[in-house]
């Protein structure tokens, strides 16, 4: 069987479908994705519209796709686990439990960095 062609702006077109797809499953599947996701929704017009340095600014946007990213990736970390197997093992719990701690790592980042950004201005 000949391989597909996957190269060039094919493949680019064929992964973006796959990220669109992934993203998609995402939100129908994972609702802390869903709730972080909206949060960072209504997040961005504040760190758009405050008036803040372009750095406060890029700092503030980046630390919300962190957290999206990192939730996205401890979702597929938690899809693979289970498709492994249903039975209880510590190797899995391991996974599972440190794919959230950073998901927890990265939402205390993006707390602090909101935090440490907008206070002076609030006052």
């Amino acid at each position: 069987m000949k391989p597909a062609n996957n190269h060039g702006i094919k493949r680019i077109f064929r992964a973006t479908g796959f990220s669109m797809k992934g993203l998609k499953s995402a939100w129908v599947h994972e609702a802390a994705f869903r709730q972080e996701l909206i949060l960072a929704l209504l997040m961005l017009p504040i760190a758009l519209f405050v008036d803040i340095s372009t750095m406060e600014r890029l700092m503030l946007i980046l630390t919300l796709f962190i957290v999206l990213i990192v939730e996205l990736l401890n979702s597929a970390i938690e899809a693979v686990v289970d498709r492994v197997g249903s039975e209880i093992h510590p190797l899995s719990g391991q996974a599972k439990d440190i794919a959230s701690a950073a998901v927890f790592m990265s939402l205390t980042l993006c707390g602090l960095t909101w935090l440490i950004v907008l206070l002076p201005h609030l006052f």
